[in-house]
């Protein structure tokens, strides 16, 4: 297959060369012609040596050379247009896949990046059907089918080794097969199981350095053709492609998963540390949102908000429960838990959020005096939000006031200690049932 697949890449190559070849050898020619006849007209000490051209041969020759001149140019013309044709071919199919490479890339969702490798795979070689097969536990599972009764395999394991897909994920190595039925290495179990006749396939391997992650399965090209050598190609850069992205995905969901399960046992530690506190940051978060979607942040901005939110008195964990409400020791919580943040990757976007988050609009607060907007913005949204549930939560070390109360007292503190703005938006967007 591959000696195939590079003789076709090549062939087209080769044909134009062979045509600038007889394009050159025919100019040389006509060059050589009307080089001899000039010199047998003009140069006289050469006319002894030009003697088999007659006299009467001049006008057959000139016309001669005039006929292979337009073939020469007619060469010269078809020539061009073919390796134009083949440039701007190739040139669509580099843009094509280059736009494919970049959105396989940004997307960090992997069932999303699943969808996007089966549909650029399909449109690509204009297959009829298709899956995509990833490694468990040395084991080819089912992840994405495509086709009309494909909802049947999904889940399905195969073993390495057997069947055309099990061979390719043992060996690693591109199969394109144009009948299936004539390949031993078929195994008609999954068309029995789905109803669905296989007739051709091209099936290519998902590797990285560490092996073979999974497969890549297409089949029956539509129209009744065959998978040709440039399919097998292009499929097998997309393949590469799809492969690194999604180890890149896989990455950043575990990372997200370890970022979530981080962030539930600080929680669960801090609930435990400060019984009285209990909840206190969940709601924080909550009270932290209203602001964030009544200044439209981005989806990015909002979840660094709900995390900081969610961390913002970490540092309470390194302070004795005893003493965590003395002033002394009460006011270096923000710095403790910047410090305990800050070296932690993802994590690390946060940590200022965190240092700053008692800091007060009018610059008395601790422990920069930071002033205004030179607090950062979600500093100043923890800030309110932690205010509100301090005066409102019956778990709070402070007297409760009611909803309406807490609310009063944010306005009249809206400009000394709090973002008058974000005072605000806070107070025209919470409702009684966002405490509760």
């Amino acid at each position: 297959m591959p000696e195939d697949n590079l003789a076709e890449k090549s062939s087209a190559i080769q044909e134009i060369k062979k045509k600038i070849r007889l394009t050159v050898s025919i100019i040389t020619f006509i060059v050589l012609i009307l080089f001899a006849v000039i010199a047998h007209h003009l140069y006289n000490p050469l006319r002894s040596q030009l003697d088999f051209l007659p006299e009467t041969s001049g006008a057959f020759i000139v016309a001669a050379t005039f006929l292979l001149s337009l073939f020469c140019l007619y060469l010269a013309i078809n020539t061009s247009r073919q390796v134009l044709r083949i440039i701007k071919d190739y040139s669509t199919k580099l843009d094509r896949i280059l736009n494919i490479t970049s959105d396989l890339r940004e997307e960090v969702y992997g069932d999303i990046l699943l969808e996007k490798i089966m549909d650029y795979a399909l449109s690509i070689t204009n297959s009829d059907a298709g899956s995509l097969l990833l490694m468990e536990n040395d084991v080819l599972v089912f992840k994405l089918v495509r086709g009309e009764v494909g909802s049947k395999l999904v889940g399905t394991p195969v073993v390495k080794g057997k069947g055309i897909t099990g061979w390719v994920a043992e060996k690693g190595i591109t199969l394109r097969i144009p009948d299936v039925t004539k390949d031993e290495r078929f195994n008609p179990e999954i068309d029995t199981l789905t109803g669905y006749e296989t007739k051709s396939i091209l099936c290519v391997p998902l590797k990285t350095r560490t092996g073979v992650i999974g497969v890549l399965e297409l089949l029956n090209k539509k129209g009744g053709h065959s998978y040709r050598g440039r399919d097998e190609e292009i499929i097998t850069y997309l393949a590469e492609q799809a492969a690194i992205s999604i180890i890149k995905t896989k990455f950043l969901e575990d990372q997200k998963n370890y970022e979530i399960h981080l962030t539930d046992m600080l929680l669960e530690a801090i609930d435990f540390h400060l019984p009285d506190k209990k909840g206190h940051s969940r709601r924080v978060a909550r009270y932290s949102n209203i602001m964030a979607r009544g200044l439209s942040m981005t989806e990015e901005e909002k979840k660094k908000l709900y995390f900081a939110s969610l961390l913002h008195d970490v540092g309470f964990l390194k302070i004795s429960s005893d003493d965590a409400y003395k002033k002394e020791e009460y006011i270096r919580h923000p710095v403790v838990g910047y410090e305990m943040i800050r070296p932690i990757t993802f994590y690390a976007e946060i940590a200022p959020f965190i240092l700053y988050h008692q800091e007060r609009y009018d610059g008395f607060g601790y422990h920069s005096q930071l002033k205004g907007e030179e607090i950062p913005l979600e500093a100043r949204i923890i800030a309110i939000a932690e205010a509100f549930d301090a005066m409102i939560s019956t778990t709070s070390y402070r007297v409760p006031v009611n909803f309406s109360e807490a609310l009063e007292e944010l306005k009249r503190k809206a400009g000394t200690q709090f973002d008058p703005e974000l005072v605000d938006i806070f107070v025209s967007n919470i409702e009684p049932q966002y405490t509760k």
